[in-house]
């Protein structure tokens, strides 16, 4: 190939690339976005998100030494937020693309935003929600129906949770604000009641019964003084007289709650063996007023 062809080539890829690089994508009026600015406004927004990145990420360690943890990552996401909007507002004129042109584009992209990123945009705003108002926080401990877990971090999307089997749980930021949930640790001072039933034999000493109860309360060193446990006949059951014992517990989460649940239960089956009480168990008696019995040979 000669020299002339060569050059005649390169030109033409040279062409080629300016065509494509001023490519117009969209214009309205006099303004218009071609995919030169479009390829500027993602560099500069790409490398802008990762310097924001490592910026908050460092800043997160040093105020959580100082705010701890949760505040500090509220202002980190806030923070976030904010330089990200700084970022693609500074890229879009330094590539050349007025902002004003994204009014007229605002009723198109709202239509598709309300067809098609519909949750993705409710979870983004339930996060918001979530960081500011603080129903939830990382470390408290939550109960999402017959789940319980731990909260570990509250993202963009959704909030990860970890279970306490050790499983890692993603649940979108909207389930928190328009479900029921359950926060074992939204207050400082945590007072939980907890109850314990015990259902005796007919014919038992109740008021023995009651003591007991009482003083398997009170001897447990992981329940309230104040306010005190109670004991309350329940109800007269089908197999057992109901007692039910009522206490109060600084519990945390679910597991503390359960451990002195278990702990009463095992000194108030020593106790009552120890005084004669039968705990009842579910029993029937069958009554025969007639019995016709027919022998047949063959």
């Amino acid at each position: 190939m000669s020299k002339a062809a060569i050059e005649k080539l390169s030109e033409d890829w040279t062409h080629s690339l300016a065509a494509l690089w001023n490519l117009p994508l969209y214009q309205s009026g006099d303004a218009k976005v071609t995919l030169g600015q479009i390829c500027i406004a993602l560099l500069i927004s790409i490398i802008g998100f990762i310097l924001v990145q490592w910026l908050t990420h460092g800043l997160h360690k040093r105020l959580t030494l100082k705010l701890g943890d949760n505040r500090a990552h509220v202002l980190q996401r806030l923070l976030s937020y904010l330089l990200y909007l700084v970022i693609i507002l500074v890229a879009l004129p330094f590539a050349g693309i007025p902002v004003t042109i994204f009014a007229v584009l605002g009723g198109a992209v709202a239509i598709g935003i309300g067809f098609g990123a519909q949750n993705l945009i409710n979870n983004l705003i339930s996060g918001f929600i979530l960081l500011i108002e603080q129903p939830i926080r990382i470390g408290d401990t939550v109960e999402l129906g017959e789940e319980v877990g731990m909260v570990k971090d509250i993202g963009n999307r959704c909030v990860r949770i970890l279970r306490t089997d050790g499983v890692h749980v993603l649940v979108p930021n909207s389930y928190f604000l328009e479900q029921r949930v359950v926060n074992w640790t939204l207050l400082q001072a945590a007072h939980v009641r907890g109850s314990v039933t015990v259902g005796v034999a007919y014919g038992s000493d109740v008021q023995k019964v009651r003591a007991l109860m009482l003083a398997a309360a009170i001897a447990h060193p992981g329940v309230e003084e104040y306010p005190g446990p109670e004991v309350l006949f329940d109800d007269f059951g089908d197999n057992s007289l109901v007692m039910k014992l009522l206490y109060w517990v600084p519990a945390r989460v679910p597991m503390d709650l359960r451990r002195v649940a278990s702990d009463l239960r095992f000194e108030l089956d020593e106790a009552c063996k120890g005084a004669g009480i039968v705990i009842a168990f579910p029993q029937r008696d069958l009554h025969l007023d007639k019995v016709q019995v027919e022998l047949v040979r063959r």
